[in-house]
């Protein structure tokens, strides 16, 4: 058992400035994906709660006490949080790995560090929310403001809690929305520890609300309210269409990070050993649990079977093993069922005609018997028409495509349902540059991947979804345009006032 973990911790809800249970006291548990073991019991919350929290949420949005405050004052309770963070990061990184078998090297330099900086980023950026005057070719001044959206629902997956918490509460806190976050029940527990670590930092009651519960009706109650302007999800695309549908009735406004099988397309020109490492990273980081996970390799034929075999020696190098061990290069899948969920893509693709060329079977040994893990499987012979090569498998399964040519590479690469990042790798920038403008996708990264930083926009195209988080535009979302028209008519007599 863990240092933060030594007994079985409980966690409450964040509803109106106070950490307490579920109205039912009903709760639910937290698995180590590494040992199968439950390490956590959270509050379940049912539709009281979660309707105590939107209406603390509106209640505190129509008192104006947290939008009326002046932007700087906004951000220094941003950078407040973002000390919390911290000042707790080992605690945080410990429970992000327990939670959901990201290995602690990842959580503690990549997750907990990341959660902070988005917080502290966003705490200090206030130039874009200050109202600004707009050129007209009348006698008159014209201001655009923009404004909070009102209350904001934000609900995110299991895969990175930390991080997708801070992309979405930081910029909504800064634009002065109040917020009721519901994280994934497979991964709440570093969420809402951290919830009663921000009860003393200065937030209004009711501004920011953590809601962890199991019960989909719930989930749903806030996406249907009247008393939500706005719903921020990432998750899954079917899922996000669901939502569409539930907002429909009160036309909310919605922004929706969804899947993606995003390609990686090697040249033959690249560094081969860079792009190797780097299509490592692209599909094994966090177990290829990632939206932008680069699933589809697209290797040039020239450099083809030298790039696989270094591919596969790598691969196969991997150390398996328990998420909390800072040896481990590969933890566990977040939970059996989805574990079963990648076994079944993998079995697809055999049957589809593919080879599996290594991986795909849960390893062996004493360590690893009741984890959830899984070899990491790399697929070769691949038609991008198969299952493997189109639908999200959201896990270890990397679909290998050989092209002969830039144009060959580009119409691979964009056969497909998904617009959410890609990877090019030459060592011609030239070539890169043109090819990133061909791409139907939201990112490109060009000779690195996972390049993600606070003061730039991400978001996907087609049905890898619309609305971007970071940055400006990021910062945007969470806000709604208004215009202030003032007449400075010469002797204030504008021309309407006579029209009758």
């Amino acid at each position: 058992m863990s240092e933060f973990c030594a007994e079985l911790k409980k966690y409450g809800l964040f509803i109106d400035g106070v950490i307490r249970g579920s109205s039912d006291s009903k709760t639910f548990e937290s698995v180590d994906p590494s040992t199968g073991e439950v390490f956590a019991e959270l509050a379940d919350a049912n539709l009281e709660d979660i309707q105590a929290a939107i209406q603390s949420a509106r209640t505190v949005h129509e008192s104006r006490v947290w939008q009326g405050m002046d932007i700087s004052q906004r951000g220094s309770c941003l950078v407040k949080i973002a000390n919390i963070i911290r000042e707790n990061a080992r605690e945080l990184a410990e429970l992000e790995s327990l939670d959901t078998g990201k290995t602690s090297k990842q959580t503690t330099f990549i997750d907990v560090p990341t959660c902070a900086d988005t917080f502290e980023y966003f705490g200090k950026v206030q130039a874009p929310l200050i109202s600004e005057d707009i050129e007209v070719a009348a006698p008159v001044r014209s201001l655009l403001r923009r404004e909070p959206m009102g209350v904001v629902g934000c609900i995110i997956p299991w895969n990175y809690p930390l991080i997708m918490m801070a992309w979405k509460v930081a910029p909504a806190l800064l634009a002065g929305n109040a917020i009721v976050f519901r994280p994934s029940s497979q991964a709440s527990v570093a969420i809402m520890r951290l919830a009663s670590l921000i009860v003393g930092v200065g937030l209004p009651k009711g501004v920011l609300n953590f809601v962890s519960t199991s019960k989909h009706d719930v989930v749903n109650e806030l996406v249907k309210s009247p008393l939500v302007g706005m719903i921020s999800f990432t998750g899954g695309t079917d899922t996000g269409k669901d939502i569409m549908r539930l907002a429909a009735d009160t036309t909310k406004k919605l922004t929706l990070e969804l899947g993606g099988k995003s390609p990686n397309i090697v040249f033959a020109d690249c560094d081969v050993d860079i792009a190797v490492g780097g299509t490592m990273s692209a599909i094994f980081m966090n177990q290829g649990q990632m939206c932008t996970a680069g699933s589809r390799l697209l290797v040039e034929e020239s450099i083809y079977e030298q790039f696989i075999e270094k591919l596969v020696a790598k691969t196969q190098g991997l150390k398996i093993g328990p998420s909390m061990d800072y040896e481990t290069d590969f933890g566990p899948l977040v939970s059996k069922r989805h574990r079963d969920e990648v076994l079944s893509f993998i079995d697809k693709g055999v049957k589809e005609g593919a080879t599996l060329l290594c991986g795909g079977e849960i390893p062996q040994g004493e360590e690893l018997a009741e984890g959830f893990y899984l070899e990491p499987a790399i697929f070769t012979d691949v038609e991008n028409s198969m299952a493997i090569a189109q639908e999200e498998v959201f896990g270890p399964v990397l679909s290998v495509l050989k092209f002969k040519n830039k144009e060959e590479a580009i119409k691979i690469a964009n056969d497909s349902k998904f617009g959410l990042a890609a990877c090019i790798w030459t060592k011609d920038l030239d070539k890169a540059n043109d090819v990133a403008r061909q791409l139907e996708s939201g990112t490109v990264w060009i000779n690195t991947y996972g390049g993600f930083y606070n003061e730039a926009s991400y978001g996907g195209f087609k049905q890898s979804g619309f609305g971007r988080e970071l940055g400006r535009d990021g910062l945007f979302e969470f806000t709604q345009t208004k215009y202030v028209c003032i007449d400075n008519t010469p002797g204030g007599r504008p021309l309407v006032s006579g029209w009758f």
